[in-house]
């Protein structure tokens, strides 16, 4: 299997350990059964698009795949936490904010530009996913009544913007 590993853990006051598990996993068809296995276990997903203009098709094509490959796995797409990131916005031959935002409108899901070479958007696309994660996991597991972990606690993972 290829993809990166980054585990996180946070204590709440009441002495829960929560462990965050960050996985990233290729795009590329090759890797579909990897991107499965680690989908099947996910609370919440960052589908990172590539900006450029002759990507739309293969970003349609990866976001379909994750749609399908949720559903092999047994996941609510609808409901699973997830946030959009274009990425690759330091390059020329790019599709434009407002043609993206016309794209995904429909949607209803949080987008984000950035460009990982320069780290721009990649703290708030984390952000963004661990807030959706944690509204979640609270909505279902009471986290913040049962265990006093709050929303501010979980995020604490993130270091301050330098």
């Amino acid at each position: 299997m290829f993809f990166d590993f980054l585990p996180l853990l946070i204590k709440s006051a009441d002495g829960l350990k929560a462990k965050i598990k960050l996985y990233t996993v290729p795009g590329q068809v090759a890797h579909d059964a990897t991107r499965k296995a680690v989908l099947s276990r996910a609370d919440g997903v960052v589908f990172v698009a590539d900006s450029q203009v002759n990507q739309a098709v293969s970003n349609f094509e990866s976001f379909d795949n994750l749609e399908k490959n949720a559903g092999r796995v047994g996941l609510d797409f609808s409901r699973m936490p997830l946030v959009i990131q274009f990425n690759k916005r330091d390059l020329k031959q790019i599709v434009s904010e407002e043609e993206i935002r016309n794209r995904w409108a429909p949607t209803e899901l949080p987008l984000v530009f950035g460009s990982a070479l320069h780290g721009e958007g990649v703290r708030k696309t984390f952000l963004l996913a661990l807030k959706a994660v944690f509204r979640s996991l609270d909505q279902r597991f009471d986290l913040t009544a049962q265990f006093g972990l709050t929303e501010a606690r979980f995020l604490s993972v993130v270091p301050p913007a330098a």
